[in-house]
């Protein structure tokens, strides 16, 4: 395998954050919508036109997605740490700043109790979410990249941070799991040439002998399946396997791996997105694979702007920012504050020192 020196690296840093920028300020106008052929075209010429020649347009705004990576990666920054008490206030700090980006209703009941209580305990309101059983959505999955490039070469911090940083507003494991998962599959692209042949079933199986061990305590959670996550990565295989370019199956992706706001039915169809995209794909006319995962995303409808700012960061992890349009991020909000994000992440990541007890 090609070795990766560390201007690759500040590179992918780059890619990771300005992909999840990217994904979720395209994928943010469409949301909720179940896509039509029509619909598609417009969503390809959208890309096309943002890609051509520079013009004025309005900035395509971001959402809670952005917002919160922002706040988690400026945490790890200042704090060089995990601080949950730093994070939670950065959390609330930032959603009463600028409450229209579009948090959900139950997050901001725990910011609303975090602010109540002066944060005298920072994982409780999350506890109390629906009736104690906690949050299973992909809140923290969608910001959850800073994590993966922060512990970039260490994976039982990683594991350990990702779980941490859910549980301000999640706290159920389907939550928390998805928010592993997304840590390991931008983890697992960083350390990946992006001039070496990705072996997508390679790429899953990795996936799935490290879930083996983050879900290997389900008792009593009452889930359907023992390893949902482990299910639906092999899922991912079959369908990797039985799509060519001549033989959408977008219908099967939506029905099977999803494309709402649970951590289950979201996180895996933003890596099945970015293996896909490996391929062209019929109907998404681009050269660029980035782009090609984060449009595929977005063409499967749902929950657009997590799913494609996901997708996004799994991408931008792999390939670098040389990927990703110049053109396009020039309409995209604050995004050389991103940019500048990804380079401070970056200078305290490479030079921390972990413990190795």
């Amino acid at each position: 395998m090609t070795k990766i020196d560390l201007s690759l690296f500040r590179r992918k840093f780059r890619g990771s954050i300005l992909g999840v920028l990217t994904g979720d300020c395209l994928g943010s106008p469409y949301e909720n919508e179940k896509l039509s052929s029509g619909s598609k075209l417009v969503l390809q010429k959208s890309f096309d036109k943002l890609e051509g020649p520079p013009f004025k347009a309005p900035v395509m705004q971001f959402t809670d997605d952005s917002a919160m990576t922002m706040s988690l990666a400026e945490s790890l920054i200042e704090k060089k740490d995990l601080d949950l008490v730093d994070l939670a206030k950065k959390f609330v700090k930032s959603y009463y700043q600028e409450p229209q980006r579009g948090y959900g209703s139950g997050v901001v009941t725990v910011f609303q109790k975090l602010r109540g209580s002066k944060f005298s305990d920072v994982l409780l309101p999350a506890k109390e979410q629906f009736h104690g059983q906690g949050s299973f959505g992909n809140g923290a999955a969608m910001r959850v990249a800073p994590v993966a490039l922060f512990c970039y070469n260490h994976y039982d911090n990683l594991r350990e941070f990702a779980k941490k940083q859910s549980l301000i507003t999640h706290t159920h494991k389907i939550g928390v799991d998805g928010a592993i998962l997304q840590a390991i599959a931008i983890q697992q692209s960083i350390h990946i040439h992006p001039d070496d042949q990705l072996n997508v079933i390679d790429f899953v199986d990795e996936l799935v002998n490290k879930m083996n061990f983050v879900e290997e305590d389900e008792e009593g959670l009452d889930l359907v399946e023992a390893q949902p996550y482990k299910s639906q990565l092999n899922l991912i295989k079959k369908l990797l396997q039985e799509e060519g370019e001549e033989n959408p199956i977008d219908d099967k992706v939506i029905k099977n791996l999803g494309n709402d706001i649970s951590g289950l039915r979201s996180v895996p169809t933003a890596i099945f997105c970015f293996l896909r995209a490996q391929k062209p794909i019929k109907g998404i006319k681009t050269d660029n694979p980035f782009r090609r995962a984060v449009q595929y995303a977005i063409s499967l409808g749902g929950d657009t702007d997590t799913i494609g700012s996901m997708t996004g960061a799994i991408a931008g992890a792999f390939y670098g920012e040389e990927v990703i349009s110049p053109n396009i991020l020039q309409h995209l909000e604050a995004s050389t504050d991103f940019k500048d994000l990804a380079d401070d992440l970056f200078q305290v990541a490479t030079k921390m020192e972990w413990n190795s007890s």
